[in-house]
């Protein structure tokens, strides 16, 4: 039998993509060996444990790929400044995508005799999500010659992910669609005439917990209480030029995932049901991105280029040379509203 159709693979759309995507808070691999979480000592395990240790690799080398497109890097895309003060605010709607690497899983067979290492394919395809971020004054900060310093704003985000159905996979959302974030920015100093704003943020962002179903035949996998969880801080530095914007900023990203997984195979004509298997994974990346934005009154169109690297991530099965801590890149465009 063919472990991608089991799972409902290929992928032919956002929304299967979103959805396997999601279905990865795995653990790990240690060191490149068999995962703890996945034995093989019965007969029963024995038959689930190659479909447990490729779900788990799949969906470890998915996860930091979904992380990066709910996250991106400017908290505010095109934003160096602390607003200013109370009664000042900003809202935008922005796009995030990331250069993914999608596991070519169709024809690759899986054992019921335990565990036995595969080469996965990988082909490019964009992961992405689509967010909303606000920013609303607290304080204006303290004058320091030219610029103001110490100026803070809250920062509030939502991320909106809808559930998913066909003939092969479920997507549902038990607590609804949307979820919130929240964070705060400080504003070192202001941007004036001579001195170019610095600033430093801090935004958690989670995705709506979900649960995943996927069946084919009398086969089927389960991963419910799916939770992605994300904290992101940054230090920015910006000048606006007339109508143009330039800005640099680095950081720190840290996913943390985690779900409940449970399988269940047909061997020969019998059910063995495999689970349930108790995932988690914890990525701490670094993050380097620059801005570019158009300013006209109220109104700012912004783009974003950056790049993720860092964090170590084994696998038992590989992915034809690549890694599921391989740097990422991604791109946010985006249009914010300010006054």
């Amino acid at each position: 039998m063919q472990f991608g159709s089991r799972y409902g693979l290929p992928l032919q759309s956002a929304g299967a993509l979103l959805a396997l995507s999601l279905a990865g808070a795995p653990a790990v691999a240690l060191s490149q060996g068999l995962d703890a979480r996945c034995p093989g000592g019965s007969l029963s395990e024995q038959t689930t444990q190659d479909a447990c240790q490729k779900a788990i690799d799949i969906f470890a080398f998915m996860t930091p790929q979904l992380g990066i497109g709910l996250v991106g890097g400017n908290a505010t895309l095109g934003a160096t400044s602390a607003l200013g003060g109370i009664g000042h605010f900003s809202i935008g709607v922005r796009g995030n995508a990331t250069r993914g690497r999608v596991p070519q899983v169709s024809n690759v067979s899986y054992a019921v005799t335990g565990a036995q290492q595969s080469d996965f394919g990988v082909e490019d395809q964009v992961v992405g999500l689509p967010a909303i971020d606000g920013a609303f004054g607290l304080f204006g900060g303290i004058p320091v010659g030219l610029s103001h310093a110490l100026a803070l704003d809250g920062l509030v985000s939502a991320a909106y992910v809808p559930a998913f159905n066909n003939d092969n996979m479920a997507v549902s959302l038990p607590d609804g669609s949307l979820k919130l974030g929240y964070g705060a920015r400080l504003g070192v100093l202001t941007e004036s005439f001579a001195i170019p704003a610095v600033s430093l943020t801090y935004l958690r962002r989670d995705l709506p917990t979900t649960s995943i179903s996927a069946a084919s035949g009398d086969d089927d996998i389960t991963v419910s209480g799916i939770s992605v969880k994300t904290t992101a801080w940054r230090a920015v530095a910006g000048k606006s030029l007339g109508f143009f914007g330039v800005a640099l900023g680095a950081g720190q990203d840290m996913y943390d995932n985690r779900a409940t997984a449970s399988v269940r195979v047909n061997n020969a004509g019998g059910l063995v049901d495999g689970g349930p298997y108790n995932l988690s994974q914890k990525v701490t990346r670094a993050n380097m991105f620059a801005d570019v934005s158009l300013n006209f009154p109220f109104v700012k169109l912004a783009a974003e280029v950056g790049r993720v690297s860092g964090g170590k991530i084994d696998t038992y099965n590989t992915f034809s040379g690549k890694r599921a801590d391989d740097a990422l890149t991604y791109a946010s465009i985006g249009i914010r509203i300010a006054n």
